[in-house]
């Protein structure tokens, strides 16, 4: 088993436990596939993750050192001059603990629901009004310019609206617009010389956060069901799930053909029962 996966979550940390939190990935996970999100947060199997992004987190690290330079000084970085962008990164005795997603993170709690939902932030600026601004780094290697218009960066929108929601619930004043500091890897370069050079651009994005409360309250009702939610239909996870537990069944029953229905009925009710 990879050092990586650990398949079965200690109860404490699933819903009702005492260490479970909503953060703005499981969100993010409820948003892509009700069932995953359900059998990670209820029955505390979480999907496998993938190998850390080594080269990615590398990339953050150094951006926030260099807008934390600019933040020590009260200065704006020339990125955000050369995109006539009027603010300074912030300076809050929080910054850490905001950018900090595993231990703390910008947190609130939902009345509604009793949630404590919180998410970590890469970077807050701020203009000289004292509007703050949510920015979130990224980084890929592509041919041609970077942009948020492919289907799958629905995710990184859903994130900043989170962060922008969860700022606003503890009583900040935040700007809809946020930005992405875009960081591409160069790859048509005569040579590699031990280096990697990157182009970097900022994207304006316009938020909007008012789909976050109405699928807060959706989570709710979803994991105080004890049934367990259909799959998504795009879920590679679900789909992986149903195709192996149809082959497995075809084996043991003798048959090499493929099933397209199950031949079988689940007589245990429980959520456990079957996922298929």
């Amino acid at each position: 088993m990879s050092e990586y996966y650990k398949p079965h979550r200690k109860p404490d940390w699933n819903y009702g436990g005492p260490n479970w939190k909503l953060s703005r990935s499981k969100i993010d996970l409820f948003m892509q596939c009700s069932r995953c999100f359900y059998v990670d947060n209820k029955l505390g199997v979480a999907r496998p993750p993938g190998f850390p992004f080594n080269l990615n987190s590398a990339v953050d690290k150094l951006l926030k050192k260099e807008f934390d330079g600019h933040r020590a000084k009260g200065t704006a970085h020339p990125l955000m001059k050369e995109y006539r962008i009027d603010a300074v990164p912030l300076q809050h005795p929080k910054i850490e603990e905001w950018r900090d997603s595993l231990r703390a993170g910008v947190s609130t709690h939902h009345a509604p629901t009793g949630f404590l939902v919180r998410g970590g932030v890469d970077d807050v600026w701020v203009y000289p009004s004292g509007e703050l601004i949510v920015v979130d780094y990224k980084a890929t290697s592509k041919d041609g310019e970077v942009s948020l218009d492919a289907d799958w960066q629905d995710g990184y929108k859903r994130q900043m609206e989170t962060y922008q929601w969860l700022f606003r619930q503890n009583g900040f004043k935040v700007s809809d617009t946020g930005y992405f500091v875009y960081v591409n890897g160069k790859t048509d370069r005569e040579a590699f010389d031990a280096k990697l050079e990157f182009d970097v651009k900022i994207i304006p994005y316009t938020g909007k956060t008012d789909w976050v409360e109405p699928t807060l309250l959706e989570i709710k009702k979803c994991l105080d069901s004890d049934e367990v939610p259909t799959p998504a239909k795009l879920c590679d996870y679900c789909n992986y799930r149903k195709a192996a537990a149809e082959v497995s069944f075809a084996s043991a029953n003798g048959s090499s053909e493929k099933l397209t229905k199950p031949k079988s009925k689940v007589t245990d009710s429980s959520p456990t029962a079957s996922l298929f």
